[in-house]
């Protein structure tokens, strides 16, 4: 009988898989999978959980194999004398394994990368060659103090996925219950809220009457990167959605963009009306045969960058330190809800649907469970039209609600 290999444990299916010696892989209809020796003492057979893969790995259980069958064969039942435990990994270890056994039920790859990122850079230094059961809250502050006024939301992210190692940790017995990166009733004493620390700072948002006026220039600007800024704010998605578009997920003959649940922020599908000005900038991208990116970056296989937008909009003059505003092009988000609050008569349920913002009302989310698309289309040609106006006839508009505003104005103070 052939024995395991880490191939073989993550395909088995359900069931008992042996690896020799009386070492089994038990896998359950769910996907689990533990380490079990079967075993014989006094002339009765017995099974003994050793853990869980992937926290015990391969060789680990074998060699927790070997110990055990030592001591049974010796006359020690290792139920009941257990062996010596496995030594208490290290902070490093530990975040290793969690990242192992997680990182397939988080939705991309890029999550993964920056829990990795943000163990090495922040919390390996300080406390990676510490025991696990040794980490203590000392240890902890150590690693926020650095940085928690200074990149608030950095310090907040690196405090929750240090705290979930540990608990982790307390659930493998590799240390006690007490966990010193919590945060509720314990750090949240030490360290001030995140909220008073530092603002959260909102993407720079062009004003939406400029929206016209960028937009006749951004025509001018030839490049791939310039026809998918300009579908982005005439799509009001987020850049990533934009960037990491694929043929397959547009319909052209039905006008429908459906971007699928793993790619969302709030990892649900989303469909998005396409404008006849949104339809042409997608007809005049070349389809190349075996491209699946709708706007394919300058390396082979793979998608334009989301700096590629940046670039594009520094050179008209906008950005950091732009001479004609700090707007990026995730602003443009928040441009459209200005639009449609001030100048669409479209309710606030069907312009929040458009930018795929989740009902944070549990009671009304749950009622309200269509996506408002045929509203949302006419929002969105709405919104097109808004943008194809001439500069002038914008600013003439512009003019018209100052005025009227300054009526109310005076109206009031008599």
């Amino acid at each position: 009988m052939a024995k395991l290999t880490a191939r073989t444990i993550t395909t088995a299916k359900p069931g008992r898989h042996s690896d020799g010696g009386g070492l089994l892989l038990q896998v359950s209809p769910t996907g689990v999978r533990k380490w079990i020796l079967r075993y014989q003492i006094s002339g009765r057979r017995r099974d003994l959980v050793m853990g869980h893969y992937p926290e015990v790995t391969l060789a680990a259980a074998r060699a927790k194999a070997a110990q055990l069958r030592s001591m049974a064969r010796s006359g020690q039942d290792p139920a009941i004398q257990p062996a010596t435990p496995l030594a208490t990994p290290t902070f490093t270890q530990a975040a290793a394994r969690y990242i192992r056994s997680h990182r397939h039920g988080w939705k991309n790859r890029k999550h993964a990368r920056q829990w990795v990122a943000t163990m090495k850079t922040y919390a390996r230094p300080i406390i990676g060659a510490k025991a696990v059961d040794a980490v203590t809250t000392e240890d902890i502050l150590a690693i926020l103090k650095a940085i928690w006024t200074t990149k608030t939301e950095t310090a907040k992210r690196v405090q929750g996925r240090v705290e979930n190692i540990l608990d982790w940790c307390a659930a493998r017995q590799y240390r006690d219950q007490s966990n010193p990166a919590r945060w509720r009733g314990h750090l949240d004493h030490l360290l001030p809220k995140p909220t008073k620390v530092r603002r959260v700072q909102h993407h720079p948002a062009m004003p939406y009457t400029e929206v016209p006026r960028f937009l006749v220039e951004l025509a001018a600007v030839e490049g791939v990167a310039a026809l998918a800024l300009r579908f982005a704010i005439l799509t009001a998605t987020r850049t990533g959605e934009t960037l990491g578009a694929r043929w397959e997920e547009i319909d052209l003959e039905a006008a429908v963009w459906t971007i699928p649940a793993e790619r969302m922020k709030a990892a649900r599908e989303h469909r998005v009306p396409l404008t006849e000005a949104a339809l042409s900038i997608l007809r005049a991208l070349p389809q190349v045969s075996g491209e699946v990116w709708v706007f394919p970056g300058a390396r082979q296989g793979r998608p334009l960058s989301a700096m590629a937008l940046l670039m594009t909009m520094r050179r008209l003059g906008y950005g950091v330190n732009g001479t004609r505003g700090a707007y990026v092009p995730h602003g443009f988000r928040s441009s459209f809800r200005d639009w449609c609050g001030e100048v669409s008569s479209y309710p606030r349920e069907v312009a929040e649907a458009a930018l795929a913002h989740v009902n944070a009302d549990k009671v009304e989310s749950a009622y309200a469970r269509g996506d408002l698309f045929m509203k949302r289309r006419r929002l969105m040609a709405a919104w097109s039209d808004w943008c194809a106006r001439s500069p002038a006839s914008v600013s003439n508009f512009s003019n018209r609600a100052r005025g009227t505003s300054r009526s109310h104005q005076g109206n009031n103070r008599t």
